[in-house]
């Protein structure tokens, strides 16, 4: 059997939503203006292209970003 919908605890639970999203969001902003959208957690170069900071060490794993971090990076996407 279906219950009914509470329009509050539906709203209420949106907004949580919201926040949280908000929050995440933030977070992304902040941190695209010094770091690399390519670089993971490993310090890995996720890139399907070749970059200066890449730096390849012998194994087949990706390579290591050597990048400063002090770079804007958010003109490369930005039309």
């Amino acid at each position: 059997m279906r219950r009914k919908v509470d329009p509050l605890r539906y709203q209420a639970s949106l907004e949580r939503l919201y926040h949280i999203f908000k929050g995440m969001s933030d977070t992304v902003n902040e941190v695209s203006r010094w770091r690399c959208p390519y670089k993971n957690v490993q310090d890995r170069c996720t890139a399907n292209f070749g970059c200066r900071n890449q730096l390849r060490d012998g194994s087949e794993a990706l390579p290591v970003c050597i990048g400063s971090g002090k770079l804007d990076y958010r003109s490369a996407w930005e039309v």
